[in-house]
Order: structure tokens, then sequence, then C-alpha cells
């Protein structure tokens, strides 16, 4: 197994890794809105949010060599079932692949986020 971080992404807010790759797959932990300059959420938008979850993403799968055209799986989850709408406007600009997906509305998130989005990577 191989850790993959990158400063260009939010540090892990608890006892795990930004992702792991494990053979050709990569697993990718759900990333929220935290700002990486700032340490913390700044976006008060469901859209604004979705935007910096996906920026994160893209900032793990480019330290892990790859992008978002090789995510093959992402489960999805919203604090508020309401923005499902805005939600996927940004998330089908990100993730043209269209790759399979859950989503769900959940009680909380950490930190007070809106969305969070994780992801499996696989290498060719």
């Amino acid at each position: 197994m191989q850790v993959i971080h990158t400063d260009n992404a939010p540090a892990a807010v608890g006892p795990y890794s930004q992702a792991i790759k494990a053979g050709n797959t990569l697993y990718l932990s759900g990333q929220i809105a935290i700002n990486p300059a700032e340490g913390k959420i700044v976006a008060t938008t469901i859209t604004e949010q979705a935007e910096q979850c996906c920026r994160n993403i893209e900032a793990v799968l480019k330290a892990a060599g790859t992008d978002m055209s090789k995510v093959v799986k992402t489960t999805c989850f919203l604090a508020e079932i309401a923005d499902f709408k805005a939600f996927n406007e940004v998330y089908a600009k990100h993730f043209i692949s269209k790759p399979a997906r859950s989503c769900v509305a959940v009680k909380d998130l950490p930190a007070g986020a809106l969305c969070e989005v994780e992801a499996i990577v696989v290498f060719d």
C-alpha cells in the first residue's frame, strides 16, 4: 500500500490518509470543502462547497499521478437533500466521465460541511 498526501488538499482531520493506493486502485478519503490554504471551510453555499470539494479531489488525484477521468465510483454525502440539484450541477462539470455514484443525505458532516465526496480510481 502507498499513502498519498499533498499539501494542495486539506490535511486529514482524523486518523486517516487523504488516499491509499493498493495495487492498481486508489481509495480517496471523503473530501469536504476545507480550503487547504486557510485550513478551514470558507465557502458558504452548496455550490461553493461542492467546487472546493472537487478541487480538493483533483489535488489528491494529481498527487497520485491520475485525474478525474479515471474515477470509477464516488459516494457523495449531502447535509440537505434539497441541495441535490445544485450539487449535481457542480459535480457534472468535474466528473465528466460519469462514474458510478451513490448520493445520500446525512444528519451531519464534519466541520459543518454541506457536502462530502469520496472516490475510487482504477489505474490502467
